[in-house]
């Protein structure tokens, strides 16, 4: 070949070289270090909105909430007086749990042994415990989402390193939904039942906790099959020590 001659051009199918592994490890790591700035952000971003939701928790351990985003959407004026767990009947609080925890006592925030039992059914129903509920309705908003889930996630161990069992469960019941417009226990024993929640009988009891899964759609029914349930299961709980975690000695 002469001295200054163009080597010919490659076949058109000849196989393109691909980057060695040295090159693309440092074409990795260039990448990685362009993008630091970014890492930092969101590093001083996550770590500002975790250090704001555990100042959010360790607030309403101290205060109660004075209302929620769920009471702020309701169209209409929403009465409601906060009740402490005291002038609240006793077997509210275990309705309550036999719906919709009857676990509460045992777990960390999340019932692991429910979730497991609907993931191994492949039912389409949830495994949310009161905690999960109460971290909802206090911080977060209805409807689903990923974002949503995820703050609620966080919230959960949250407040149950913060709040004791018998603290979740009166706030839970203090901002619940029990009827269209109905938020909290001290609303629903005057509007459905004309009494106060120190006064609240099993029947009405069990009939209020048969509602918490759909409050718009359902009415408290005293004596219907699924209330008769809660009501035995209210019983089965206190007798079996599932309630000692919020109860009072007696």
């Amino acid at each position: 070949m002469p001295r200054h001659a163009i080597p010919p051009a490659p076949p058109v199918d000849a196989p393109v070289e691909r980057p060695r592994p040295a090159r693309r490890w440092r074409l990795r790591r260039r990448a990685w270090r362009l993008l630091r700035p970014v890492r930092r952000a969101l590093r001083w971003f996550g770590l500002r909105v975790l250090a704001l939701m555990a100042a959010l928790v360790v607030l309403y351990w101290m205060v109660n909430p004075p209302t929620t985003w769920t009471i702020m959407a309701e169209s209409g004026r929403v009465s409601r007086s906060w009740v402490r767990m005291d002038a609240i009947a006793p077997v509210v609080a275990r309705s309550v749990v036999a719906a919709e925890d009857a676990n509460f006592c045992r777990h960390w925030g999340f019932d692991m042994a429910e979730i497991r039992r609907v993931i191994a059914s492949g039912s389409s129903r949830g495994a949310s415990t009161l905690t999960q509920q109460t971290a909802k309705n206090v911080y977060l908003w209805q409807g689903r989402s990923w974002i949503r889930k995820l703050l609620e996630t966080v919230y959960t161990p949250m407040i149950e390193a913060v709040w004791s069992k018998r603290r979740i469960l009166e706030v839970y019941l203090n901002v619940a939904e029990f009827g269209p417009g109905i938020f909290g226990i001290d609303a629903a024993a005057r509007e459905l039942f004309g009494t106060t929640p120190d006064r609240i009988t099993p029947a009405q009891a069990a009939a209020l906790a048969a509602v918490l899964p759909a409050p718009k759609q359902r009415r408290p029914q005293p004596g219907s099959a699924r209330a008769r349930a809660i009501a035995d299961g209210a019983a089965t709980i206190d007798r079996d020590g599932r309630a000692a975690c919020f109860q009072t000695p007696r």
